[in-house]
């Protein structure tokens, strides 16, 4: 099943369920679907996100609510930082596993290997490929890292 039809009926069981939490979020989830969908639209294509761009957009949701969750902790609202942390939970499960720092680094240099690079000049084109082959597994800010120590980088 599509991931796009996976998000659609958990929100149905949410809603029979009668579970807030799970149902609000998964709206939430379709809702920027949704807009992501019509950004994308042109004159000539109608055409539907595909498996991997949700999962690109699910990856940044969970960063926007880790923000929100830091936020909430320094201003002193525990309530606000947990939902914002059950959210998290909620959208992690329709991810695939993450890779660990050590997949991360492994994954990194066989693309670096791969294409030749080099030099700090190709990060581009190795970021480019790890996100092609790997979105939704990676944490892209700990992968940039990682590929920017390989490459020389400071």
């Amino acid at each position: 099943m599509a991931l796009r039809e996976r998000l659609t009926e958990q929100m149905k069981e949410a809603m029979r369920a009668k579970e807030p939490r799970r149902l609000a979020t998964l709206r939430m989830v379709l809702a920027a679907l949704k807009d992501r969908d019509i950004a994308a639209r042109t004159e000539t294509s109608r055409e539907l996100l595909g498996d991997d761009e949700i999962l690109l957009l699910l990856a940044k949701l969970i960063k926007q609510r880790e923000e929100s969750a830091a936020a909430y902790d320094t201003g002193n609202r525990p309530e606000l930082a947990a939902q914002e942390r059950e959210e998290i939970a909620i959208i992690r499960s329709f991810m695939p596993k993450q890779m660990s720092a050590e997949e991360t680094k492994a994954a990194a240099e066989s693309v670096i290997s791969e294409l030749g690079a080099g030099a700090m000049k190709d990060m581009g084109k190795v970021m480019a490929a790890l996100k092609e082959r790997y979105a939704g597994q990676m944490d892209f800010a700990q992968a940039s890292a990682t590929v920017k120590a390989l490459l020389g980088g400071k």
